[in-house]
């Protein structure tokens, strides 16, 4: 079937209906009926709770605390390397920024300034630099690390719509992770090495997003983009250090970076020689370096 005729059904559906719907059961605490609900999504996405700090199904009251159920330490031990991977998922694209627009899939394509909610003077910084598309799918661990060690400026939650984000949407949604609900974050890298934006995108069925700094950022959905900012004078610096938590998802979706064109007199930064599209990949693992 034709991507484009496969979503169709998508533009129909009460997704935030459907999504707020779907967040209240999650965060329900129902004894046995959640343990067994719990029980089935593990059989069914086959998620390998053996690497779960607690593997014991029955230890999670809520099934957004299994969701997003911490790993052991040392299950993801962390490359040395310039940009680590920052979540487990899957490559959905990755490569240059032309100009200022992103690719999406075959026929897709979407602008930086878009994507980060409409501020086109931080969308410019990273004309024809680098961007990064990674997929989380439902067995996936749901906590999103940093690639690298950063100083938190700015958190931009934009409105939106609330499309699947699997890889068939992804090819029949124009513009799809421009035009999902987001949280744009952005982070300087310090030493001359610039900014980036590391951006959670939401879906359908995708109950929040939140982040270590500020906690759940949706709900509420007021409709209204909200702009928080942490650079301030006098204001005590938020520091994230490379492979450290910085935010999640709860029931699921898609992290898209962007990073900055080399300044002058710079080696570019190159993705892994074995990254492509649609690969299988793990947190901690190499992403990109000089």
């Amino acid at each position: 079937m034709n991507d484009r005729l496969a979503v169709l059904p998508q533009y129909l559906l009460p997704k935030q209906a459907l999504t707020e719907l779907a967040g209240r059961q999650a965060n329900r605490a129902a004894g046995a009926r959640t343990t067994a609900v719990i029980r089935w999504f593990i059989r069914r996405y086959g998620v390998n709770m053996a690497e779960a700090l607690n593997p014991d199904p029955a230890a999670y009251p809520t099934f957004n605390e299994f969701f997003t159920r911490p790993l052991k330490p040392g299950a993801r031990p962390l490359a040395q390397a310039e940009l680590i991977c920052p979540v487990d998922g899957a490559i959905s694209q990755f490569g240059p920024i032309e100009r200022d627009q992103v690719f999406q899939a075959k026929g897709h394509r979407y602008s930086t300034t878009t994507l980060v909610g409409g501020d086109a003077q931080l969308a410019a910084k990273f004309d024809d630099g680098l961007f990064a598309t990674l997929y989380l799918s439902p067995r996936d661990y749901h906590r999103i690390h940093m690639p690298c060690a950063g100083r938190l400026l700015r958190m931009i939650h934009v409105p939106g719509e609330l499309f699947s984000v699997n890889p068939t949407t992804a090819r029949g949604v124009p513009g799809l992770f421009a035009r999902n609900e987001r949280v744009v974050c952005v982070f300087d890298r310090g030493d001359g090495l610039g900014e980036f934006v590391l951006v959670l995108v939401g879906a359908t069925i995708v109950g929040s997003m939140a982040t270590v700094w500020h906690g759940i950022v949706n709900p509420p959905r007021s409709g209204a983009l909200r702009d928080w900012r942490y650079d301030a004078p006098g204001q005590a610096p938020i520091l994230l250090k490379q492979g450290e938590e910085m935010g999640r998802f709860l029931l699921g979706s898609t992290v898209v970076m962007l990073f900055p064109k080399a300044a002058a007199g710079q080696a570019p930064l190159r993705f892994h020689p074995d990254w492509r599209p649609t690969r299988a990949i793990r947190l901690g693992e190499a992403m990109a370096a000089r």
